[in-house]
């Protein structure tokens, strides 16, 4: 009865009173219970109410059914075809619509379609795929934002060759705590992109300059990244630089340069296909003929090679304790190393290595200073909040002083107004002890204190002579013998008898 009512009441003219209706008759099918023949009318009206004109109706369906995975499978791919704010609810929440369905919402999706599925829990890979492929900007913020989502690092990487320039996208890939380091080193590489083309936009730069400042930034990142990277993201990164056109002899030599090894190693091993224990062995001996053919297979540059040998043998130099390399990103004793090897060489062959190491060298010079200011502000910093520190000490000691003086007056002061001076008891006051104050810390040094004279020097100078003076007439009175004064024999006699004659 209560089913025909709902029925009854989804063909009413006001479109409020249908939706109502299609939310009250939504749940009563998913949650009431029913038989099976109301069930099956039951369903039969929702079905119906997808023909609805009014929005508000198809509204109210979607948000009541969305979420259910009792929902019938032919409404739920209905709404999903639906407008796109009413397709949003359901593609967002359903748990009846399956990969494909969702990736079909990718294709013929707007953005705000897009966007809705970007942030369904547990999404798969095919759909996170399809987003990074056709997505937008929006779409692809959500999904870099949903960190349940099973994204690859193929879409990861494809997300950032459409959009990479999008900060919102750059901040959202890197708060992702899993992030890939070569996803990581392409979306650095992004940013240097678009700062260089900011500043040559501004007129700050020229192209060339910016594009060597791009270039280098991009480096110090690669190998910033590299420090803490294991063996196997380590390979990945080598094999996406070589893959995009970075992994180069300036990155190679700058890498030697600032101690990463370990990138090297892993670089030289992409390069030539050996193993990176075989390369680690050469390039111990940089000077042999070993590390000139691993060099030459390698394909770099044969004008390089005196430099890569002298920054290696810096470097053996510094492994065996001989030396001490600086904690900057660029050695600068392994550059003049390597600045040396270079002298010998003929000046159409050395220029430009001559000045790239050059480069390297202003370079390692300003973060060397960069670090030994840091220090030297750190050491300063400290210098100086230990003086405000004494200084507070004291002030704490000096009123802690300037307390206890005022205690002893304000105690003498109450005793001259509520009685005569009684000088007995100020003597007594002065007697007593006046607690110590307790040494400044940084110092080390008590301060010894009189408490009588403490006291004294507290009183006002009229009442200290006058307590002077009394204390002088006391002594002089202890001094004299004690007077007799028992009464007479004869005046108790004479008392008695006057007693008993007027009892008389």
């Amino acid at each position: 009865m209560i089913i025909r009512q709902f029925l009854a009441w989804t063909q009413h003219d006001s479109a409020t009173r249908r939706a109502e209706a299609a939310t009250h008759l939504a749940r009563a099918f998913l949650y009431g219970g029913l038989g099976a023949e109301e069930a099956w009318e039951a369903k039969t009206a929702l079905i119906g109410l997808l023909d609805d004109p009014a929005r508000q109706v198809r509204m109210a369906l979607a948000q009541a059914c969305a979420a259910c995975p009792a929902t019938p499978r032919p409404l739920i791919v209905a709404l999903a075809s639906d407008h796109a704010d009413i397709a949003a609810i359901v593609l967002a929440r359903s748990p009846v619509l399956s990969d494909a369905d969702l990736v079909d919402g990718v294709a013929i999706g707007c953005e705000t379609v897009r966007a809705a599925i970007a942030v369904r829990d547990g999404l798969g890979y095919a759909v996170a795929g399809a987003l990074a492929e056709l997505g937008e900007v929006p779409s692809l913020v959500a999904l870099a934002a949903n960190h349940e989502a099973e994204v690859t690092t193929g879409s990861l990487l494809r997300m950032v060759a459409r959009h990479g320039d999008a900060a919102p996208l750059r901040e959202a890939l890197l708060a992702r705590p899993d992030l890939p380091v070569e996803v990581r080193q392409a979306v650095t590489a992004r940013l240097a992109e678009s700062l260089a083309a900011f500043a040559v936009a501004s007129g700050w730069l020229t192209p060339v300059r910016s594009a060597r400042a791009s270039r280098e930034a991009r480096e110090r990142a690669t190998l910033a990244f590299s420090v803490k990277a294991e063996p196997t993201d380590l390979a990945r990164l080598v094999t996406h630089l070589r893959r995009h056109g970075e992994l180069n002899a300036g990155l190679l030599l700058r890498a030697i340069l600032s101690g990463r090894m370990a990138f090297v190693e892993a670089a030289l091993a992409d390069l030539t296909g050996l193993n990176r224990n075989r390369i680690a062995g050469l390039m111990l001996d940089a000077s042999g003929a070993g590390f000139a053919a691993l060099h030459r297979r390698a394909g770099l540059p044969e004008a390089l090679l005196p430099a890569f040998a002298g920054a290696l043998s810096a470097w053996q130099e510094a492994v065996r304790g001989r030396s001490d390399l600086s904690e900057a990103a660029l050695s600068r004793r392994m550059i003049e190393r390597a600045l040396t090897a270079c002298e010998t060489m003929p000046f159409a062959e050395a220029a430009s290595i001559m000045a790239l190491l050059s480069r390297y060298e202003a370079e390692a010079a300003r973060d060397e200073a960069r670090l030994v200011a840091k220090a030297i502000g750190e050491v300063a910093q400290a210098e100086e909040q230990s003086r405000l520190d004494a200084e507070v000490v004291d002030a704490e000691w000096r009123d802690a002083k300037n307390d206890a003086r005022n205690d002893v007056k304000n105690q003498v002061g109450m005793a001259q107004i509520t009685k005569a001076p009684d000088y007995a008891d100020l003597e007594a006051t002065a007697a007593k002890p006046v607690p110590d104050i307790a040494p400044v810390p940084d110092i080390g040094i008590p301060i010894e204190i009189d408490p009588i004279a403490a006291v004294l020097d507290a009183l006002p100078g009229a009442l200290l002579s006058e307590f002077t003076q009394a204390r002088e007439r006391q002594r002089d009175r202890d001094d004299r013998p004690a007077a007799d004064d028992s009464i007479p024999d004869a005046l108790v006699a004479s008392y008695r008898a006057d007693r008993e004659r007027l009892a008389a």
